[in-house]
């Protein structure tokens, strides 16, 4: 007993240290993200959805997730612009309450076409909320305390996903129409949070310095390479993670498992996420080493699928489930932290768009490529893929973080040394 209450002293103090010192607001946007993502049914368990109950083929499954895709990226870089011109918490209330009338309209559509429009205008509304909330984020959140809340509301985003992702995956075997209208609810509950509690957080160019400041536009993000080479990283990783919604649950019933089954392998990674996400977040503070840390999450999330072509049970796809994951937990919230440190004030939608896009190109693109490849060469193929991407991407991470300099970007603290004016730094430092 005298040994087990200083750990759990030392477990209370890191909570503590985790949750405090961040405003009110961020905890009404922490809770609209978990409840959100407790009625986020629906992309999860679309292929199942098209190939399982429906009967289509993992191709046609692939297309629609395609299309899902082409939505947010489409949306992506258009919210972006609407949160920095007609601020975050009106572009906040428009994309939920269209994701919840064209969720609930994609359960009721039977047509493939109708299935496929419908699929595309979900992916536009869904992922239109996305640049909002990570620029509302950066607007009332400290510098210094950018990954530590980015990795807390990550962390909300996989608790209820955990906790969706098993519930309806016994929901599934008993309708699926039910998932449909139960995340139409559940977003239209989170606009409503978002309606009460959450003030707008835009800023507002005031003094002779914010005027000075360089007006920020599609072009200006484009020209931006250290930010672009992030843009272009992130796109890798996240097509290796959509694989996990996409390639796995194909796989998976290919092997004659259930949606349920696929519900338990996949609520390992949310499960993951919400029990070391902060401590992991702490060790990265404290160490600060972000280009050992983010070649080894590279690695470990395409390795993890590269694993996957070894797995035959339940048990077995949890693991590798297990393995791409802890990569995942340690890329997210270095490279969420890096993002909003290389945004301009003024600009941050734009900005938080284009990172959005590269998570909406994932989208479109890995469900197309995971469909065509299982169906025309088998998964074993696609799970070699991955590990491939992985090794590239590690490579990419090491190319960039070698440019940029250990100094320029530290995952800890993201302070965002910001001259005067409000504007970014030169980041032209060579590395040393």
């Amino acid at each position: 007993m005298s040994v087990a209450l200083p750990s759990v002293a030392r477990l209370t103090q890191a909570a503590k240290e985790s949750v405090s010192g961040l405003p009110r607001a961020f905890w009404w946007l922490w809770t609209s993200t978990l409840v959100n993502r407790l009625g986020g049914f629906v992309a999860t368990f679309l292929a199942m959805y098209l190939t399982v109950d429906r009967g289509y083929s993992a191709t046609y499954a692939g297309l629609v997730g395609a299309l899902y895709g082409l939505g947010g990226a489409v949306s992506a870089v258009g919210a972006g612009v609407m949160t920095d011109r007609l601020g975050r918490r009106p572009t906040l209330l428009m994309a939920q309450s269209a994701t919840a009338v064209s969720v609930a309209v994609l359960g009721f559509v039977e047509h493939p076409v109708a299935i496929a429009s419908v699929a595309f205008l979900v992916g536009m509304a869904t992922n239109g909320s996305r640049p909002a909330v990570q620029a509302m984020m950066a607007d009332i959140v400290a510098p210094k305390d950018h990954v530590r809340a980015y990795a807390l509301n990550y962390w909300a985003i996989n608790l209820g996903f955990a906790f969706s992702a098993t519930v309806a995956g016994l929901i599934a075997e008993h309708g699926y129409l039910a998932l449909f209208l139960g995340e139409a609810i559940m977003t239209l509950l989170c606009a409503v949070v978002v309606f009460v509690k959450l003030p707008e957080s835009r800023p507002v160019r005031e003094g002779t310095a914010a005027a000075d400041e360089p007006e920020t536009g599609l072009g200006t993000v484009l020209r931006d390479r250290w930010f672009m080479a992030v843009v272009a990283l992130s796109f890798l990783v996240a097509t290796l993670i959509q694989q996990g919604f996409v390639g796995l649950p194909v796989a998976m019933g290919a092997n004659g498992l259930s949606s349920s089954d696929f519900g338990l392998a996949i609520a390992v990674n949310g499960v993951l996420i919400v029990a070391v996400q902060i401590p992991v977040t702490r060790f990265i503070e404290r160490h600060r080493e972000p280009t050992r840390l983010l070649i080894g999450a590279a690695l470990l999330i395409g390795y993890g699928f590269g694993l996957t072509a070894f797995a035959g049970s339940v048990g077995m796809y949890a693991l590798t489930v297990c393995v791409w994951t802890i990569g995942e937990i340690i890329n997210t919230p270095i490279q969420m932290g890096l993002v909003a440190r290389l945004s301009p004030t003024h600009g941050r939608g734009r900005y938080q768009g284009f990172y959005v896009l590269s998570w909406s190109l994932a989208a479109l693109i890995a469900p197309l490529a995971g469909g065509a490849v299982i169906d025309h060469y088998g998964a074993d193929v696609l799970w070699a893929a991955c590990a491939v991407v992985g090794t590239l991407t590690a490579v990419g991470y090491a190319g960039l973080m070698r440019v940029i300099g250990p100094g320029t970007e530290q995952a800890g603290d993201c302070v965002e040394e910001r001259v005067g004016d409000g504007s970014r730094p030169d980041r032209t430092v060579s590395a040393g």
